[in-house]
């Protein structure tokens, strides 16, 4: 999910189009929040590991 909304935030920012600026956003943050969490040994989403 860091990727794809990194990506998302590129793109968004070179072609100079505003929703993939602001969904790259959003991914980001939350992709950040979720590897946090899995980081520190909390289960997310009823799961410890995502296979």
């Amino acid at each position: 999910m860091l990727v794809l909304g990194l990506i998302l935030l590129l793109l968004g920012i070179f072609l100079n189009i505003s929703i993939l600026w602001t969904i790259g956003v959003i991914l980001l943050v939350v992709g950040a929040v979720l590897y946090l969490l899995g980081a520190t040994g909390r289960a997310v989403g009823g799961r410890k590991h995502w296979y």
